[in-house]
């Protein structure tokens, strides 16, 4: 299903965005709010497959996603829209830890970092992570564009558990 915002943006709900984990134990103690997006390739088969991928780890537990929000680049500007959701996830990862994986996983789906906020196939960031703030060279938590950023804002007021950190 498609709801049209405006020119520009676009909201689609698919099988798995949104998803809520009903009736579960939550079997990790840290929660981690994730933004994913990417406007490379076949992004809405991607993102059913990264759920499909996340929902086997037992890295992390996927609780609650957001619908997928199509919406226009920024930064590097001649390129496709991007599809951005959020992720609501539970982890015993560290923030450091669950960075690397994140990482990792970016990489399994087709990542490759040739050109800052250029086209990617799919791209994963941690905005909050408990409520802990980070600021290092590799990590800053939250993130540090999160507010200024309609493809985060957006997907995240789409949160059915309005508490987020």
């Amino acid at each position: 299903m498609k709801k049209v915002i405006n020119s520009e943006y676009s909201i689609f709900k698919t099988e798995y965005y949104p998803y809520r984990l009903n009736n579960q134990p939550i079997k990790f103690k840290n929660r981690a709010v994730l933004g994913i997006g990417g406007n490379i390739g076949d992004v809405m088969r991607r993102f059913n497959r990264l759920h499909h991928f996340i929902k086997k780890s037992t890295k992390i537990t996927l609780t609650e996603s957001s619908p997928i929000l199509k919406n226009p680049p920024f930064g590097y500007m001649p390129q496709p829209d991007y599809y951005n959701a959020i992720l609501i996830i539970s982890t015993n990862l560290t923030p450091r830890e669950l960075l690397y994986y994140l990482l990792r996983l970016e990489k399994k789906f087709g990542r490759k970092r040739d050109i800052i906020n250029g086209p990617r196939t799919l791209d994963i960031d941690i905005i909050f992570y408990n409520d802990i703030s980070i600021s290092s060279k590799e990590l800053t938590i939250p993130h540090q564009h999160w507010a200024e950023r309609e493809s985060v804002l957006i997907p995240l007021s789409l949160i059915k558990n309005k508490k987020i950190r």
